[in-house]
């Protein structure tokens, strides 16, 4: 058995073996300096990395989104005068401008032509309408006759009265007449001249005349009703023709079309000697002397608007004083129409029908209050709610909003001057109560 190691196994018959497999390699004190830098940069690197999981860990437990700062609109909370006020372009309307139409078909014969001045009571157009005037003349045949009808009834009632009076001063006499006899029989029963039965024949008779007056009497009152009824009856029947009467002349009349008030010729809808339908347009007159300015409105503003606000109308580089007129309760594509007058009458001159102006309505202002500008984040949470960015987050903050213009809006608590917010994007934040801005 071998008992020699391997290095001498391996070595050559006759060789000297040398020290180097004992040999070991020493480190320098540079060598050891630059082992200990490898392994901190190492374990700096290590923290590093762990700080970042951290970050980003505590970031997605903490459920914090992170969105990018370009596409939100942020603005900051500052104090100062808020004006409410409205700025829009309306055009010119007038506030009397009336369309005349026909009261019957005809033919049309136009006495002017579109823009000519006309005054109050010009007989601008003429309707010829055959049917319409001879219905009068028929109309005032009818009445004709019920006038007579009436004159006669009248004439009736007297013959009726006078006759009836007749009858009753006829029955009067009768009465005093046998009043007198039965006198007459009395003083000469008592003196024995006549017997008994020719005074009670008297008396008899005294009564039948009275009981025909009595009959008279209520023969004459009765009569008399009567023929005053009939009367009546006639005269009424002819009032309600002389009325169809009045009204087929005026419509009569009305087939002459006339200016109602002084101005200008607006649209003539129907050319000259053409034929017109019952009740068509045939004209319009514009009154020169009242403009009125009409402007769309957004819905939101519609509210705050009331019958008489001062308003300013800017017309030929100059500034003229207004007021609301009227308001439209119907909405219409989100918008309300309204109507501005000149105040005192006092208007530019040369206005034209569907001139374009400018005109501004001072609604409110209020001095020195929490504002902050106008966006989206005010319809999201109906103004109870906005997001107070802090750095690089965002987190959702209660507020309350009071008055806002066309621009910014009052802010009544839960902010503070210099907060900044998102006014504009924070409908993607999903209503969290944290987020992150990243490029902020």
């Amino acid at each position: 058995m071998d008992t020699s190691s391997p290095n001498t196994s391996s070595t050559p018959r006759g060789r000297i073996r040398d020290t180097a497999g004992q040999d070991l390699r020493m480190s320098t004190p540079t060598d050891t300096g630059k082992r200990r830098g490898r392994q901190l940069g190492l374990a700096a690197t290590g923290i590093a990395l762990l700080a970042l999981v951290g970050w980003v860990t505590s970031g997605w437990l903490g459920g914090a989104n992170s969105y990018d700062a370009a596409r939100l609109r942020i603005a900051t909370v500052t104090r100062g005068d808020l004006v409410r006020d409205l700025n829009a372009d309306g055009r010119v309307i007038a506030a009397n401008s009336p369309t005349l139409y026909a009261v019957a078909a005809g033919t049309v014969h136009l006495s002017i032509v579109a823009g000519d001045k006309v005054k109050q009571g010009q007989a601008l157009a003429s309707i010829d309408s055959p049917e319409l005037r001879s219905k009068l003349v028929q109309e005032e045949s009818t009445l004709a006759s019920f006038d007579a009808a009436a004159s006669r009834a009248q004439l009736d009632a007297q013959i009726t009265r006078a006759n009836a009076q007749r009858a009753l001063d006829q029955a009067t006499v009768d009465r005093t007449a046998a009043a007198r006899d039965l006198e007459r029989y009395q003083r000469a029963f008592e003196g024995g001249a006549v017997p008994k039965n020719d005074l009670n024949r008297a008396q008899d008779m005294l009564k039948k005349t009275e009981i025909g007056l009595t009959a008279a009497q209520r023969d004459f009152q009765l009569q008399s009703a009567g023929a005053g009824l009939d009367a009546r009856n006639k005269q009424l029947q002819a009032q309600r023709q002389r009325a169809v009467v009045d009204e087929s002349r005026r419509q009569v009349d009305a087939l002459t079309l006339r200016a109602p008030f002084d101005g200008q010729v607006g649209q003539v809808q129907v050319p000259q000697g053409t034929q017109v339908v019952a009740n068509g347009p045939v004209l319009s007159v514009v009154d020169l002397s009242r403009f009125e300015v009409e402007i769309k409105v957004p819905e939101s503003f519609a509210r705050d608007l009331g019958l008489g606000m001062p308003a300013q109308i800017s017309a030929n580089n100059a500034r003229y004083a207004g007021e609301i007129a009227a308001v439209s309760p119907e909405v219409v594509n989100g918008e309300v129409t309204a109507r501005v007058r000149f105040a005192k009458g006092k208007q530019p001159p040369g206005l034209r029908q569907n001139q374009r102006l400018s005109v501004r309505i001072v609604m409110d202002t209020r001095r020195n209050v929490l504002m902050v500008e106008r966006g989206p984040f005010i319809e999201q949470d109906g103004g109870n709610a906005a997001y107070v960015v802090n750095g690089s987050s965002a987190v959702r903050r209660p507020i309350r909003t009071g008055a806002s213009s066309l621009s910014n809006v009052e802010i009544l608590s839960g902010l503070q001057p210099g907060d900044r917010i998102v006014v504009s994007g924070s409908d993607q934040f999903d209503n969290a109560d944290k987020v992150r801005i990243s490029g902020n």
